[in-house]
């Protein structure tokens, strides 16, 4: 008879059956799939220590607690200093055209200025 102190580890013992019936998803029907797994999932919402947040857009915006007041302050601030950008490039963009225009118009006025001088002075010579 031999020693069996530690058992033999090559018969493991069986598992008993299982009491409740196993939850599959391949048995529910169309509208129950939706249910349970549609996208219609709504905002994700998370709540730790007593500040809610939820993702949008890629963003998590804090909806209660002392930070969401601030993060809807940051909020309002980014856009009007996205706004204050756009309409400083567009002044940019003026004066680089209005300082163009000007260029144009001297070298026009320093154009015919000369022609002023040379015609002058084939008169002069003329005479």
């Amino acid at each position: 008879m031999p020693l069996n102190l530690f058992g033999n580890k090559f018969s493991p013992k069986k598992t008993p059956p299982r009491r409740a019936q196993s939850l599959s998803n391949l048995q529910l029907d169309a509208t129950q799939s939706k249910e349970e797994f549609g996208p219609d999932v709504g905002p994700i919402k998370v709540r730790l220590s007593g500040q809610e947040v939820t993702f949008e857009n890629g963003m998590w915006v804090p909806e209660t607690g002392t930070s969401a007041a601030s993060h809807k302050e940051v909020m309002k601030l980014r856009k009007a200093n996205q706004q204050l950008q756009e309409e400083n490039n567009l002044l940019k963009l003026k004066t680089d055209i209005l300082l163009d225009m000007l260029a144009e118009a001297s070298a026009v006025s320093h154009y015919h200025e000369n022609e002023l001088k040379q015609l002058k002075a084939q008169a002069g010579r003329r005479k």
